[in-house]
C-alpha cells in the first residue's frame, strides 16, 4: 500500500523508465501530458499481449486534424491525460496472443486504434482492427489507408451512394480525404469530380490527381463557379470537410435529388441548415463519422478497410503522401507535424515516421 501511495507523487516519466527497466522491454511513444501543449517522447514499458492482441513494430503512424483536436480537448472523444495519440499505422506483427488466427509473426499490417496509441515505436491492438497488407502494398502508401480512404469508401459509397457518371463536388480537396475523394471518385466510381480549395497550388494538385475540374473558393463565389461547371443543374453529390460558408455554398450547388455529406469543419464554423432547400430540392444532407463504424457497425467498418486495400492491390487508387515527419519532430516546441496540418501547410497525407 505505501509503495502504491509513493508512486503516486513519482514523475510519470520516471515509472515508465522504471517498468521499463524491471521488464527488459521498452518503447519511444508520443505522449499528452496537458492539453493544449506540445508532445514530448517518452520511453514506455511493453505491456504483454492478451489472448486475442497483437504486437505491432510501427513503421508509420498517420497525422490527422482528428490528432490535433484530441490533444486541445476539442474532439468528440476526451481519453484521460496521460496518453498517446494516434489512430492509425502500418507496421509488422512482433508478436501475437495464444487466440490469434487473422495474422503472423513478421506480416505487413494497418492497423486503427480504438484507444488512441499509435504515435509509438510499438502498438498492441486487437486482431480484428488489423488488416494486412497484399505484398504489392507498400507500408508507406497502407498507412494513407485506414482514416482518409476510409472515410472516402464510405461517403462515396455508403452514405451518397454515388453512380458513374455522377458529378461530385469535394472541398478542401488537396488535403489528404480531399484527394482520397477525388481518387475513389474518378478511379473507382468512374464520377466526374470538380475539386475546390483554397488556392491554385491546391487546385493544381487536385486536378493532377484526377479531378476534372477546380475551384480556387478563395476568389470568389464557389457557388457561381460550380454553376459555370456542371450547368444550371448543379451537382449530384458534394462532400464536404470545411463548413460554414463553403457547406451552405456546396448546398446550394447541388441538382435535384442531390446528396450532401459532411466530414468536418476545417474552417472552424458550424453552418445552420437551410432546411427549405432540402424540400425545394428533394435534397438529402448526410453526416459521416467514420470512426463511428467501428462500434456501430463493424462489418461496414472493416469493408471499407478491406475494400480500400483491395483498391489499392489491383492499382485503382494511388494515396498520396504530403510529408513525412520523424517522430522527435514533435519534440520541438512548434509540434511541426501537428502544425503543417492544422496550418493547412499540407496538401495529402501527413505522416509520422517511426523507423
Amino acid at each position: 500500500m505505501a509503495a502504491r501511495l509513493y508512486a503516486r507523487h513519482l514523475p510519470l516519466a520516471w515509472l515508465y523508465r522504471r517498468a521499463a527497466q524491471s521488464q527488459g522491454r521498452h518503447y519511444r511513444a508520443a505522449l499528452c501530458s496537458e492539453l493544449k501543449r506540445p508532445l514530448v517522447i517518452e520511453e514506455v514499458a511493453s505491456r504483454p499481449v492478451g489472448p486475442h492482441e497483437v504486437r505491432v513494430d510501427v513503421h508509420f503512424c498517420g497525422v490527422n486534424f482528428a490528432d490535433n483536436l484530441v490533444c486541445r480537448g476539442q474532439y468528440q472523444e476526451k481519453p484521460p491525460l496521460p496518453f498517446t495519440p494516434g489512430m492509425e499505422f502500418s507496421g509488422t506483427v512482433l508478436e501475437t496472443g495464444k487466440d490469434v488466427s487473422t495474422v503472423k509473426k513478421g506480416d505487413p499490417v494497418i492497423g486503427v486504434c480504438t484507444n488512441l496509441g499509435a504515435m509509438a515505436e510499438e502498438c498492441v491492438i486487437d486482431q480484428k482492427t488489423l488488416w494486412r497488407i497484399p505484398e504489392s502494398v507498400s507500408l508507406q502508401d497502407a498507412a494513407v489507408l485506414p482514416v482518409s480512404y476510409g472515410t472516402a469508401i464510405l461517403a462515396l459509397e455508403h452514405r451518397a451512394g454515388t453512380q458513374p457518371g455522377e458529378t461530385v463536388l469535394v472541398t478542401a480537396a488537396a488535403g489528404a480525404t480531399g484527394l482520397a475523394v477525388i481518387d475513389v471518385a474518378t478511379n473507382v466510381l468512374r464520377a466526374k469530380v470538380i475539386a475546390a480549395a483554397g488556392s491554385d497550388e491546391k487546385c493544381k494538385l487536385a486536378m493532377q490527381r484526377g479531378a476534372q475540374f477546380s475551384v480556387n473558393y478563395s476568389q470568389g463565389s464557389l457557388k457561381e463557379a460550380v454553376k459555370k461547371l456542371a450547368g444550371s443543374g448543379g451537382v449530384n453529390v458534394a462532400i464536404d470537410m470545411v463548413g460554414g460558408d463553403i457547406f451552405l455554398e456546396s448546398l446550394s450547388s447541388l441538382a435535384w435529388e442531390g446528396r450532401i455529406v459532411v466530414l468536418g469543419f476545417t474552417g472552424g464554423k458550424i453552418a445552420s441548415l437551410p432546411t427549405n432547400l432540402l424540400l425545394l430540392k428533394n435534397i438529402s444532407a448526410l453526416g459521416l463519422y467514420w470512426g463511428r463504424y467501428q462500434q456501430q457497425d463493424f462489418a461496414l467498418f472493416s469493408k471499407s478497410m478491406s475494400s480500400a486495400l483491395q483498391y489499392c492491390q489491383q492499382g485503382l487508387i494511388h494515396p498520396h503522401v504530403g510529408a513525412v515527419f520523424k517522430l522527435e519532430k514533435v519534440r520541438q516546441h512548434v509540434n511541426e507535424a501537428f502544425l503543417h496540418v492544422t496550418q493547412r501547410r499540407s496538401t495529402g497525407k501527413v505522416l509520422l515516421s517511426l523507423k
